[in-house]
């Protein structure tokens, strides 16, 4: 970190993440990249006032200030999104530090985020789903590689769990009872119901499986050749394969089952809510993204299947 900043600036960062880590259960990753955030912004801060940056420095930050971070950031090739998490980062920090310190965060607080496209979630169709995992389960040439790879996509999109959360399943998950608790992003537990066909696909894969995952209740449920824990990118290799021999687009990945797994629910009559739950989904903001794409998917059967979609235009 640059030595522009106070050894109290650095200090009170270090004690920031600790905390988030302690006591929101902050993910490595998260505590990284709010670092780099934080600090790139304190750095730039002290190169463009010349000044030693400190707490107190930090309540003198002015809207101008602000602004020329973000178009310092912009120019250099940063995108609207990723810097939009970076002033999230130094706004809760500047929050933080604010309260212990005692100065005035308006400025920094007050700065508006950069507004961006979200990126809709790509979902299978559900006939489509079916058929990537009925591919999947017929691939590989080892009978036991295709029960395992079909059990893993099965959890994808019967459960809506994202392929960490599988393969992060211990020998301790067989049989597959019928709730299982997944320990989510920042170590969030939720409770997840398991479908029938799911308890089945696991059950023929610990079957036919040559490692004893079964009698290892702490080891990985999931192996490899080797008898390893299994690499999250073969199961995106039996994906490719799965959509290349059914002529899905490249949307079609081990991640985009979990985005059908709550499209579908929610076609379904699912209650937010509860998809949010399952999904675990630390803000409702983040599973609204489905009431779009449901609405997106009705509008493209309503431009294709209406005779007169072509023609009608909205009343002003």
């Amino acid at each position: 970190m640059s030595l522009a900043l106070s050894a109290a600036l650095r200090d009170a960062l270090s004690t920031w993440l600790d905390q988030l880590s302690a006591l929101d259960g902050a993910a490595g990753n998260t505590l990284r990249a709010y670092r780099t955030d934080v600090a790139g912004f304190l750095a730039f801060l002290a190169a463009h006032t010349g000044e030693s940056i400190g707490p107190a420095r930090l309540g003198r930050v002015t809207q101008s200030d602000m602004r020329a971070w973000m178009a310092h950031a912009r120019s250099s090739g940063t995108q609207a999104r990723s810097l939009a998490r970076s002033l999230s980062a130094v706004k809760s920090f500047t929050r933080w530090l604010a309260e212990r310190e005692g100065f005035d965060p308006t400025a920094i607080l007050a700065a508006r985020s950069p507004k961006f496209q979200r990126k809709l979630p790509r979902p299978l169709s559900e006939d489509a789903a079916r058929e990537v995992i009925g591919q999947i389960g017929t691939q590989p040439r080892e009978e036991w590689v295709a029960a395992r790879d079909a059990a893993v996509v099965t959890l994808l999109y019967g459960c809506g769990l994202r392929i960490s959360e599988a393969l992060g399943l211990t020998g301790a998950a067989s049989p597959l009872p019928e709730t299982l608790r997944i320990l989510g992003k920042g170590g969030k537990e939720r409770v997840v119901p398991t479908l029938p066909v799911a308890r089945r696909a696991v059950a023929d894969y610990v079957r036919l499986c040559p490692f004893p995952v079964a009698d290892e209740p702490g080891a990985a449920l999931f192996r490899g050749a080797r008898g390893g824990p299994l690499n999250p990118r073969l199961i995106s290799r039996a994906m490719e394969s799965a959509r290349a021999g059914l002529g899905l687009p490249a949307t079609a990945t081990p991640h985009a089952l979990r985005h059908s797994f709550a499209t579908h629910l929610l076609a379904a009559g699912g209650d937010l809510r509860a998809i949010q739950e399952l999904l675990g989904h630390a803000s409702l903001s983040t599973t609204q993204a489905y009431t779009a794409v449901d609405t997106a998917r009705l509008m493209e059967i309503y431009d294709r299947a209406h005779p007169r979609a072509a023609t009608a235009q909205p009343k002003g």
